[in-house]
């Protein structure tokens, strides 16, 4: 069978071997990757590391690859929304999965540990600023899943299904669409995570709720978000990256977990003036149990 070759302009190479927008070459790539939203976040992580192998950085995508123990660990910043996890999932995959040189699949698939650490709003009155959340599914109101063929399993069409009716955004111009964690990964995140629900907005004004100066289409969605419950499953938090990994991970075969610390309280009206500290929280507390897994 004729195996497909990557042409310039769909994989695009630079000069000295790296992916185009990650600028990483395969070999500098660890098999567990944690993903942060800020680029600023990367040397937040890094700085518990033992050693640090590699550096890159190329636009807001920086990468810190190295070692806490014998863990080997890359941390790539992703920059804000779905867009930019098209980017950097897409890249991953490609340096996990396809040799270079030759441009084509090669035959032994590699699947990477991708763990988000992110920030977001909880939705919830019993879920209070600091909060550590572990995602059960991602609930995307983006659209980028919808450019990929994927195949929800019973309990994300259940569960979807029980979401639109809810919210009554089915056939509104939002199509939403869910993804489920990896179950494996999620597991060992137990002690002092909460896990539920996340819902990923393309936005953070008029998308999560937030009116300022532009009237909103849905000024009630974060209330219709709060108040969802389908057997036991609640919507702990919104933010704008995890629905997009979740989705691309599994259609690309890597198993993928978002923990996110709430930094606001969309329930309560309340922001966390000292998010560094929740934020260095968060991160000590997942780099202890990733060098474990």
């Amino acid at each position: 069978m004729h195996q497909h070759v990557f042409g310039e302009s769909e994989l695009i190479i630079n000069e000295h071997g790296t992916i185009y927008h990650l600028d990483l070459a395969p070999e500098q790539l660890a098999d567990t990757v944690v993903t942060v939203g800020d680029p600023g976040r990367v040397q937040e992580v890094s700085k518990y590391f033992d050693r640090i192998e590699h550096k890159a950085q190329h636009r807001e995508f920086i990468t810190h690859t190295g070692y806490v123990g014998k863990k080997r660990i890359s941390i790539v910043s992703t920059g804000i929304g779905p867009d930019n996890i098209d980017i950097v999932l897409s890249e991953l995959d490609a340096l996990a999965n396809i040799d270079f040189s030759a441009r084509m699949l090669k035959a032994q698939k590699r699947s990477l540990n991708i763990i988000r650490l992110g920030t977001c709003g909880s939705l919830q009155a019993d879920v209070p600023i600091g909060s550590l959340i572990a995602s059960s599914y991602g609930i995307g109101l983006d659209n980028l899943l919808h450019y990929y063929r994927f195949q929800n399993n019973p309990e994300e069409a259940f569960l979807l299904q029980a979401f639109q009716q809810h919210t009554r955004l089915s056939g509104a111009p939002i199509a939403p669409y869910i993804a489920q964690s990896a179950i494996g990964l999620r597991k060992h995140f137990t002690k002092g995570f909460i896990h539920g629900i996340t819902v990923t907005c393309p936005g953070f004004y008029g998308p999560q709720g937030r009116a300022l100066r532009a009237p909103l289409a849905y000024p009630n969605l974060p209330d219709a978000l709060s108040s969802f419950n389908s057997h036991n499953e609640r919507i702990l938090n919104f933010e704008m990256e995890t629905s997009a990994i979740y989705g691309l991970g599994k259609i690309l075969g890597h198993q993928c977990l978002s923990l996110n610390v709430a930094i606001t309280n969309r329930f309560q009206k309340t922001f966390n003036y000292d998010k560094a500290a929740a934020i260095d929280n968060m991160i000590k507390n997942a780099l202890e149990v990733i060098a474990s897994i």
